[in-house]
């Protein structure tokens, strides 16, 4: 996921760049042309860009954070009080609300579920988008080095 969005970070910041170097030097007598390509490219980089913006979360903090509030009962991605919901990648994509997802893993952990409690009176919505972000990331690699 994460080499997903840096993928999608640079190709919109390469879109970008191109769209605008060719408005730059359009030999266009219609210098409105120019700004309108200028507009697109703009809307069109936003767009790519948001929803991932969004939801882009710091792993590393994500670490620090889980490892001081969700370890007690998810130490190494295990669930010491319902063990079939892991917070492995099979598991978050049956169990969770919503699929394995940084939204649906931000709704759980800031509302809390069942014997889960919420953690949104405790943590920043940042703090718990990066524990989403952890959670996501290593959920992908295997919670074995962890």
């Amino acid at each position: 996921k994460l080499l997903l969005f840096e993928t999608t970070m640079r190709t919109a910041s390469i879109l970008l760049s191109t769209l605008t170097s060719v408005a730059a030097f359009s030999i266009s007598p219609n210098k409105h042309h120019s700004v309108q390509v200028v507009r697109v490219a703009a809307v069109i980089t936003a767009t790519v860009m948001a929803p991932h913006a969004a939801l882009a979360g710091d792993v590393q903090n994500g670490e620090q954070l889980f490892n001081n509030n969700c370890a007690a009962c998810h130490a190494g991605g295990q669930n010491v009080i319902m063990p079939n919901k892991t917070l492995e990648k099979e598991a978050l994509e049956t169990y969770l609300a919503g699929g394995r997802s940084e939204k649906s893993i931000i709704s759980q952990v800031t509302n809390g579920k069942n014997a889960m409690p919420a953690f949104g009176g405790r943590l920043g919505d940042d703090q718990i988008a990066d524990v989403a972000a952890y959670v996501m990331a290593t959920s992908e690699t295997g919670w074995y080095d962890n």
